[in-house]
């Protein structure tokens, strides 16, 4: 049988039977789950030796550009030739780029001889251009005279150049088929220009193929699985601005308002939180079906800069947008339908909400508080993102290993080559895709220790204001909030880790099982029978529903923490028994409360949400040199961290309702079913006649 909590979280009684004034929260604790807090501090120790890593192997320049027949990234300064602001890269030889996408063919585009351009190069109206390898040897060339010349050197060639040229072995090689930016690759047109096709062949040419594949080769490789990957991860890099003012400012500002308008306009706010709700979620529907191109005509296109009007190229990433666009299509229909069935509860929303808004209104640093975590997460993920963004591109530059016979001129040695054909990519070892999966844990660890941090202040924060009656006093507008803060501190931090820890491996573990399952759908070892479809979705269902629990427990565990100092399984085994003893009392309270919050920290995310698809509505996300290939994933991105940031300043209503309740069903306990120290409001909300007859007299 469980002892009293009053002498632990009210006022001690002093020797001679009176209250004892001002003794809140000031019970002899502990330090508890000191182990968990030594992983944790050996976890982050880990995560820095595994980000600088990254920092040290990785170039998030490499997940935009390709590479050169040298191995050079293009665009980098420092290469060999200097090729600063040569970004886009060009295949030279029309010929190795058909071969490539021959099918059994063992010629791989990757070995195909290509160099870096300014622009992509088109046919002449009249004659034969020519693109030629970079200057070197007795090409007597600067970089930028061979860029002022559309990199044509070919009047300089003597016969023996010439005549390798027109055997499709360089140095020049001609111009014959249009070419496109797409994603800072020239994207071959499969429609030869028959005037330099002419010349061409007037010149003893070798004969090139016009078949389709010439354009289909370049076009799978730029739409592999790989290549849309990272230039997703190189989409969060470019949009870093937007990130910071939809992902970091923005939700600042709106959960602070939200605040503010449930201190002193609580009654409206449910249903203002319902109504923007849906027109929020409409809004983003309505955004992604304008970029997926099934309103209006604004559906992103992969072609960089001005192009011929006519020319039409689809990569995987407006496919991934139409998807989402029918996914938030359901969610939409689901939430409207959802917010107009629990319109008959709102009322019950308000009186909970007021509860909340009484204590923010005594306890005034609450307000602020959630500032603090707010900046300490804002540096972390600054740096967690930087981190990330190398890692991913943190693989090692190798020549390739083939076995092709094909043949070059090489400027320096003054001769065809036969023996570097092979080209150049980029190798990603095992090693670093767990480097990448520990670092995207140790993120989301991070993230709910921060703000299991946080919860655990605002609840003994809180704890402090019930068990003082609710009374006025110079301990409660600002002392409660750093008394928690330092109890924290100084006892509770392992506490916290392990139970973000336990939120986290439970994520983690159903991510994992996610992934498998997509596998095997894609490799067709599932069943598509109805009963392997009803046992999936139901695996899934049961997944989340453990997610949920934990996630559920782990939040009155804080509140029992920052009340009691109990270790984090002793607080879950006593908040869990204080629900189940009082759930037909408070579930349909809490339970409707919860769902308005919920809702608004989706106002916020979702806001978040609108504000970047208008910032990345821009020139210089949609045309520029910072042309992303997607909204998609910077979108979502500052979706979730409006997300983050919401629950650090909506904890501040969610964790008052919740430790007011458990606070509650204590005091019922301990005083035999007759809160002694619960406040009027609360008794009214909670629906008790008897007690507020009582408390009334």
């Amino acid at each position: 049988m469980r002892g009293p909590l009053g002498a632990v979280i009210g006022r001690y009684p002093s020797s001679d039977g009176t209250t004892e004034i001002g003794g809140i929260i000031r019970h002899n604790r502990k330090c508890r789950d000191i182990v968990f807090l030594v992983i944790f501090i050996a976890f982050w120790v880990a995560m820095i030796v595994n980000s600088s890593f990254g920092f040290n192997q990785g170039n998030p320049l490499r997940l935009t550009y390709g590479l050169d027949y040298k191995g050079n990234l293009c665009g980098d300064k420092h290469a060999h030739p200097g090729l600063r602001k040569l970004e886009l890269k060009y295949w030279l030889d029309p010929n190795q780029v058909y071969q490539s996408g021959v099918k059994d063919s063992q010629f791989k585009l990757s070995n195909a001889r290509s160099i870096c351009l300014w622009d992509c190069p088109t046919p002449s109206e009249d004659s034969l251009n020519w693109v030629c390898d970079y200057p070197e040897g007795d090409i007597r060339l600067s970089m930028r005279d061979w860029i002022n010349r559309n990199y044509d050197y070919y009047e300089f060639l003597t016969p023996e150049m010439r005549n390798t040229s027109l055997q499709l072995q360089g140095p020049c090689y001609p111009v014959i088929f249009p070419s496109v930016n797409v994603y800072w690759s020239c994207q071959f047109i499969a429609r030869a220009s028959n005037i330099s096709l002419r010349h061409w062949q007037q010149m003893g040419g070798v004969n090139i193929n016009e078949d389709m594949v010439i354009d289909k080769s370049i076009h799978r490789s730029i739409n592999s699985r790989s290549s849309v990957l990272k230039r997703y991860m190189a989409d969060i890099g470019k949009s870093w601005p937007v990130l910071i003012v939809c992902g970091g400012m923005l939700p600042l500002f709106l959960s602070v308002i939200w605040l503010l308008m449930i201190r002193h306009f609580v009654s409206a706010m449910p249903w203002i939180t319902v109504a923007l709700f849906n027109i929020l979620i409409i809004t983003v529907t309505m955004f992604y079906y304008l970029k997926a191109g099934w309103i209006g005509n604004d559906a992103i296109s992969p072609i960089i800069g001005e192009h011929d009007p006519y020319i039409n190229v689809f990569g995987r990433e407006l496919h991934h947008l139409r998807a989402v666009a029918i996914l938030m299509t359901f969610v939409m229909v689901v939430s409207i339908l959802t917010s107009i069935a629990i319109v008959r509860r709102i009322l019950m929303a308000t009186s909970v909400l007021k509860v909340a808004a009484k204590v923010i209104g005594e306890v005034q640093a609450l307000i602020i508080f959630p500032i603090i975590p707010y900046a300490i997460l804002a540096i972390f993920y600054m740096f967690w993102i930087s981190a990330a963004l190398h890692l991913f591109s943190s693989g090692q530059v190798v020549k390739n290993n083939c076995n092709t016979n094909c043949c070059a001129y090489d400027l320096v040695v003054k001769k065809v080559n036969c023996d570097g054909c092979c080209g150049y990519s980029i190798h990603y070892t095992p090693h670093i895709a767990v480097a990448i999966f520990f670092h995207l844990f140790g993120g989301y660890w991070a993230t709910q220790f921060f703000i299991a941090c946080s919860s655990t202040v605002i609840a003994g924060s809180v704890a402090s204001y019930y068990w003082a009656r609710g009374e006025t006093s110079p301990e409660i507008p600002f002392l409660p909030v750093f008394a928690s803060m330092k109890r924290l501190i100084r006892y509770n931090l392992g506490s916290v880790a392990l139970g973000s820890l336990v939120v986290s491996f439970v994520e983690s573990i159903r991510f994992i099982l996610e992934s498998i399952r997509r596998k095997l759908k894609v490799a067709g070892v599932t069943s598509d029978g109805w009963f392997g479809k009803i046992g999936n979705h139901t695996s899934q269902g049961c997944l989340r529903c453990v997610e949920w629990t934990i996630k559920s427990v782990n939040r009155n565990a804080y509140i029992m923490i920052g009340i009691t100092g109990k270790s984090f399984f002793k607080a879950s085994e006593i908040a869990t028994e204080l629900i189940m003893n009082n759930i037909l009392r408070i579930g349909k309270v809490n339970v409707i409360g919860d769902v308005i919050l919920f809702l608004g920290k989706l106002c916020v995310s979702l806001s978040s949400a609108v504000f970047g698809f208008l910032m990345l509505d821009t020139y210089k996300y949609r045309a520029a040199h910072n042309k992303i290939s997607s909204p998609l994933l910077p979108v979502l991105i500052c979706w979730a961290l409006g997300y983050v940031v919401a629950t650090l300043f909506f904890a501040v209503v969610e964790m008052s309702i919740d430790t007011i309740i458990l606070s509650f069903c204590q005091d019922s306990e301990e005083h035999q079913g007759t809160a002694q120290y619960a406040p009027p409001l609360l008794i009214e909300t909670l629906g008790d006649q008897n007690e507020m007859q009582r408390l009334t007299q």
